[in-house]
């Protein structure tokens, strides 16, 4: 029962996330863009629709292990791109970390989903 309210309350985390970037695309297409990424708005579009589908299977249960992968790859992928605390300082840099950090947690979560996914 834990495992799988766990598991719920991941998915939704990811799925809300998205339609926050929905929400809000053009200004975070405008912060990626000016990061230096090429083509901001399909990266943006192409993450955004792959978060609010697989958090949908994951809250479903469906295929709950390859998904968990996915966001593992996803959670991480995402950090280094948006969340480059190395090359940032003062508050900015507080906040990235402290970002990074609830990432590693939810990547522990989505570890834990991973291994119930397998039973």
């Amino acid at each position: 029962m834990l495992l799988t309210v766990g598991r719920i309350l991941l998915g939704c985390l990811f799925v809300f996330g998205g339609i926050r970037h929905v929400m809000n695309f053009s200004a975070i297409a405008a912060d990626m863009k000016r990061m230096g990424f090429p083509f901001p708005r399909f990266l943006l579009a192409a993450g955004t629709t792959f978060q609010i589908a697989a958090g949908t299977l994951l809250i479903l249960g469906l295929f709950v292990f390859p998904v968990a992968l996915g966001l593992i790859a996803f959670t991480i992928i995402a950090s280094i791109m948006m969340l480059p605390f190395w090359s940032m300082q003062g508050d900015s840099r507080v906040w990235a970390i402290l970002n990074w950090f609830s990432n590693v947690g939810i990547v522990g979560g989505l570890l834990l989903a991973a291994a119930q996914g397998l039973y």
